[in-house]
């Protein structure tokens, strides 16, 4: 199947898609196997080995524990916070782990073989999962990559999978893999660009599936939201990062002239809807509270990673509580703005996955920051009347404008400098809306040339910046 909207914005938990996400899915891929061949009766031992930046920030990103948890069977976007912690607590006291929820093994993260210096072939982001019987034979083994935002793919089906991905776009209605395509499907149709990916999705799901599906990721990424209002103290990891997010909410609500009609942490007040004053401090705060939920390794969505959860969200509350128009919208006008924007955003997120990579590990921050910058640009110019061309123009203007961003977190954890960045990104895609819907749609630079771009700059950017936490922040900040 060709990649939708609802494989760029899946549920999840912190604190990284391609670290956390992605390994706890190939090894409950992994574990299913097993089950399924019959193989689990015979399994006397386990053998994991982490790659690439898998090895060297994986202690930071929660990896080895996630892998833990997808060994045992649990999947990513099924998983509850409250179970993570339970069988992460019962594997440390009692070093047992549950392989495919039935084979108690002695095994634990401290068990797992790291190799942050060798990079296979395919991507940096790589583990081997092998079982063992008795005698000490292999029983089975794989290997699989984590190519961003929660993907997985496996080795020795890269080529197959990558056939049957163009074989299900070409029997889509308005198949596009570049943004020309994309356009030449609006200026054919009369149709905007959200409405393109609408057509796309309904080949697979009803459009009440659609709607519901959507309104359902906008819940979660709210829930994710007022959970983080209410934490309070530091972050887990060593770094003691303060939470900023519940006091900048109280002082919001102290200083703003008005509450939104929609308030975070769920209690609602309507009043003066016009008072624009605080719109930049309401979305700093937004993206703030969901990348903070992120590196506590809380519930999250994908958009379209985890290192940028908080720009779709963010920008999305602004074209909620902010966008002209909106002051007197109906509940349902509003379900519509959240329908229309992420469908315009996971047009955009498609192209990027198509053309590029949304991994910090294989193209840096400008793969998973700026990709969802540029998303969520297109997503609030369509929302906001723009036309297609408009709308590409807003998302290669937020792109152009993080080309070259590296990733490279102090202590490998996804906080510094992941949180603020999402701030700052959600207001450079803000920008970036607002300076398209003021021409006409005609620009200079396509955006199919800026994804080229930032590709062929992630090819040539050292490792080092590319989530490895061996250059840039990560060596210049001392950690004690």
């Amino acid at each position: 199947m060709a990649v939708g909207v609802f494989d760029l914005f899946s549920i999840g938990i912190g604190p990284s898609s391609s670290h956390t996400v992605g390994p706890m899915r190939a090894a409950a891929v992994f574990a299913e196997e097993l089950k399924s061949s019959g193989a689990l009766d015979r399994v006397a031992s386990l053998r994991v080995d982490l790659y690439g930046s898998l090895a060297a920030t994986g202690h930071g990103h929660g990896t080895m524990t996630a892998v833990l948890l997808g060994l045992e069977g649990f999947h990513p976007e099924l998983i509850l916070p409250e179970e993570v912690e339970e069988r992460l607590a019962a594997i440390a006291e009692t070093g047992i782990l549950k392989l495919a929820g039935e084979v108690p093994l002695p095994y634990g993260v401290k068990d797992m073989v790291l190799r942050p210096l060798t990079i296979l072939p395919r991507h940096t982001n790589g583990m081997t999962f092998t079982i063992f019987d008795a005698e000490d034979e292999i029983l089975h083994t794989a290997t699989f990559f984590s190519v961003g935002g929660g993907f997985i793919v496996r080795e020795g089906e890269e080529d197959a999978a990558q056939q049957q991905l163009e074989e299900s776009k070409k029997e889509l209605p308005l198949p596009f893999r570049t943004a020309a395509e994309l356009l030449e499907h609006c200026r054919e149709t009369g149709l905007g660009i959200s409405d393109v990916m609408r057509i796309n999705e309904e080949d697979s799901r009803t459009p009440e599936e659609i709607r519901e599906g959507l309104l359902h990721i906008w819940s979660v990424m709210e829930e994710c939201v007022a959970t983080s209002l209410k934490r309070e103290g530091v972050l887990p990891g060593g770094l003691k990062v303060r939470r900023r997010a519940p006091d900048w909410y109280d002082r919001l609500k102290k200083e703003s002239s008005r509450l939104q009609p929609d308030e975070p942490d769920g209690e609602g007040q309507d009043q003066d809807f016009h008072d624009q004053k605080y719109w930049q401090e309401w979305v700093n705060l937004i993206a703030l509270a969901v990348n903070e939920e992120n590196a506590s390794g809380g519930r999250v969505v994908t958009a379209p990673t985890n290192g940028a959860a908080g720009i779709i969200p963010a920008v999305l509350f602004y074209a909620l509580n902010f966008a002209p128009g909106m002051e007197n919208a109906s509940q349902e006008d509003r379900d519509d703005v959240v329908v229309k924007f992420l469908l315009a955003a996971g047009a955009v997120g498609v192209l990027y996955k198509e053309q590029a990579s949304i991994s910090g590990a294989e193209v840096g921050c400008q793969g998973e920051v700026g990709s969802a910058s540029s998303m969520a640009a297109a997503g609030l110019a369509e929302v906001m009347g723009g036309t297609p061309a408009q709308v590409e123009n807003a998302a290669e203007i937020a792109m152009e404008h993080n080309l070259g961003l590296t990733c490279d977190p102090i202590g490998g954890l996804v906080q510094v400098p992941c949180i603020e960045r999402n701030a700052i990104a959600a207001a450079k895609a803000i920008n970036a809306a607002k300076m398209a819907l003021w021409g006409d749609g005609s620009h200079r630079v396509s955006l199919d040339e800026v994804i080229v771009t930032m590709r062929e700059t992630g090819k040539d950017m050292s490792s080092k910046y590319k989530e490895t936490a061996m250059g840039g922040l990560a060596v210049n900040v001392a950690v004690c």
